[in-house]
């Protein structure tokens, strides 16, 4: 069973659920709070873009995995879920065969990389739940509740089903 398409779809919840959270804080209030979160996410976005070049076998144009600019949220959002989509497309069409094949590319600092496609996709999704993380200690930092980040609360509420005996 191929997982990979159920964990995109999850990872763009999440990240929807989290910019929606943060769209409704005060950003003059909570300014140092909110400029981290979205330099977070930023950084999250980056390192996306870079494994979806290396993915498709194309240049990316990242010198590092942050941007100097820290973007607008919700200019943020729109380029985070754009990613997302294309990741859940890729997930929901790449071959069990494609999956093992080993891809050489170069990290931002130089040096030579080497994974399968398999696991560049599980470093995407896990990298990301990892500083969705971060910015959830941050959240908890100026006494906000981040969104509930869990694969089980995405199946059940996606699939309402799931919750029957």
């Amino acid at each position: 069973m191929n997982t990979l398409p159920s964990l995109f779809a999850y990872k763009s919840w999440s990240n929807n659920e989290l910019f929606h959270l943060l769209s409704t804080i005060d950003a003059r209030q909570h300014a140092d709070a909110v400029h981290t979160a979205i330099r977070t996410l930023n950084h999250i976005y980056v390192v996306d873009c870079i494994f979806q070049a290396h993915l498709q076998g194309t240049p990316h144009h990242y010198t590092a995995t942050n941007t100097e600019a820290t973007p607008e949220l919700g200019e943020l959002q729109f380029a985070v879920a754009q990613t997302d989509a294309w990741f859940e497309r890729y997930a929901a069409g790449v071959s069990a065969e494609q999956l093992r094949e080993t891809l050489s590319f170069r990290f931002t600092d130089g040096d030579a990389g080497r994974m399968t496609r398999e696991e560049m996709l599980l470093h995407v999704v896990t990298h990301g739940g990892y500083h969705r993380g971060n910015v959830g200690q941050v959240l908890k930092s100026i006494s906000v509740s981040p969104p509930r980040d869990l694969y089980t609360k995405f199946l059940h509420q996606s699939e309402p089903a799931r919750r029957q005996a």
